[in-house]
């Protein structure tokens, strides 16, 4: 690993400022990749998955990741064009000149999750690219074969002192972590992103987390209480809750409970008519383990007094399955003890909390970790504008979920425990580029005044500045 980075950092040195043309072609190498071994890819992520939705993998990780990849070859000639800025009056009278360049900061690192293992990868690699440096990856060992399959790919279709994948266990990723990079990109638990920054600091490599956390819901007395629950119903069960942005817990007004109950049944119903089992269309928990956890999870609630309700539309025997699906639950009559309240869910269970106003469960999550999204229903503006002003989070998407990062103009980010740094689009190619001041000074010797051997005149000059 190390001579490899030494290899790319010795690559970025002899290339140069790479120019728009060469990181054009190293974008296009990438959407090549995927337009070529999408379904290679789609069909090793079903395989890691035990079974992973065919259609799902290739909306939200293969065109979702050639839509970015497109993106930023579109606009990055105007991103790479030194940006001007103003200098101090009067200089700029005189001729001296001020501007930020943007640089390539050299070799940077991906360490990439399992949920999303193709688009987590790719989605950062666009910014990485047009900014004009290298990469090594290290995708996750949880999805073995989809790793397996794409460091086999981008060996094909770079050069290693360009792109480089590296695959292996938590010892590899330990080692990747503690490498002295010019820029990591970790996507992953919190609990691993505190190991990721420990080991960077070491070296005092700067970092992009993204982390997730627990995303709220916020359902407003004004809220269409059967579109929201349509609408985060999709984002739950997509990749059946396996999302950092996925709703975490909603919080509904008191007394509409059961409606919400009734209206997420119905959801589910309509997205899977068939059942939930044996649907192609809906994923499976990725592990034993993970689906374990979630059952401890929900074991945790019943016994501490939580009513636990499955949205199975075919009432099936999950017990009995090749996979490890999991029907979608709710959770009522929550509380803080219970570990579905603690721990990021990351799986198709749904607490439902209630408030008695707006205000109660702006003040809950201000109280806990500042979350990766935040989601409002409702068409009462200044209550949503209230929510907003009055939170803090990563990103924040008005009557639906997600919808935010699925936006190439805005900055894709975290918050505190949810993470730090920012990419997609302009803020991606900001984020993997060293922002250089360079300024260049006027003809004239204006500053002769400021020298030694100082006098009257110099003391009327800084004595005209010393004023409110």
């Amino acid at each position: 690993m190390k001579k490899l980075l030494e290899t790319q950092k010795a690559a970025c040195i002899r290339e140069g400022i790479p120019p728009a043309e060469t990181r054009i072609k190293r974008l296009d190498k990438s959407i090549e990749l995927l337009c070529d071994h999408g379904d290679a890819l789609c069909e090793a992520m079903s395989a890691d998955f035990g079974h992973r939705s065919i259609d799902q993998s290739r909306f939200s990780d293969i065109s979702g990741s050639i839509d970015t990849l497109k993106y930023a070859k579109k606009n990055l000639r105007s991103w790479m064009r030194p940006d001007k800025r103003a200098t101090q009056f009067p200089l700029g009278l005189f001729g001296a000149r001020a501007a930020v360049h943007y640089q390539p900061k050299g070799v940077v690192g991906i360490i990439s999750p399992w949920n999303f293992p193709v688009s987590l990868t790719f989605a950062p690699l666009a910014g990485v690219l047009a900014a004009g440096n290298r990469v090594m990856i290290k995708p996750s060992e949880f999805t073995e074969q989809t790793s397996a399959l794409m460091a086999e790919l981008f060996a094909q279709y770079y050069e290693e002192d360009e792109v480089a994948v590296l695959t292996g266990g938590a010892d590899v990723g330990a080692e990747f972590s503690s490498l002295p990079f010019d820029h990591l990109v970790f996507t992953g638990a919190t609990s691993i992103g505190r190991h990721v920054m420990r080991a960077a600091a070491e070296n005092l490599v700067p970092l992009t987390l993204e982390l997730g956390g627990k995303s709220p819901v916020i359902i407003g007395e004004s809220a269409d209480l059967q579109m929201a629950a349509l609408r985060i119903m999709s984002g739950k069960t997509l990749n059946a809750g396996q999302i950092c942005l996925a709703p975490d817990y909603v919080f509904l007004p008191e007394g509409s409970e059961s409606g919400f109950v009734e209206a997420a049944r119905e959801a589910v119903v309509a997205m899977f008519p068939d059942g939930l089992r044996d649907n192609d269309d809906y994923t499976s928990v990725v592990n034993k383990r993970h689906l374990d956890r979630l059952n401890d999870y929900l074991d945790d609630a019943r016994g501490k007094g939580a009513e636990v309700v499955a949205l199975d539309p075919n009432d099936d025997d999950f017990s009995q399955q090749a996979h490890h699906k999991m029907a979608p639950h709710l959770v009522l009559n929550v509380d803080d003890d219970m570990l579905v309240m603690q721990d990021e869910i990351f799986g198709p269970i749904l607490p439902i909390k209630t408030y008695k106003t707006i205000q109660d469960s702006i003040a809950y999550v201000n109280q806990h970790s500042r979350p990766l999204g935040l989601y409002y229903f409702g068409s009462d503006a200044a209550e949503r504008d209230h929510v907003l002003h009055n939170t803090t989070s990563g990103g924040v998407t008005i009557n639906d979920v997600f919808f935010h990062v699925a936006q190439e103009d805005l900055p894709f980010g975290g918050v505190g425990p949810s993470g730090m740094g920012a990419y997609h689009g302009k803020d991606g190619f900001n984020e993997f580029s060293h922002r250089k001041s360079v300024y260049t000074q006027a003809g004239s010797d204006l500053f002769a005044i400021v020298r030694p051997p100082y006098g009257e005149k110099f003391r009327k000059f800084i004595g005209g500045r010393i004023k409110r």
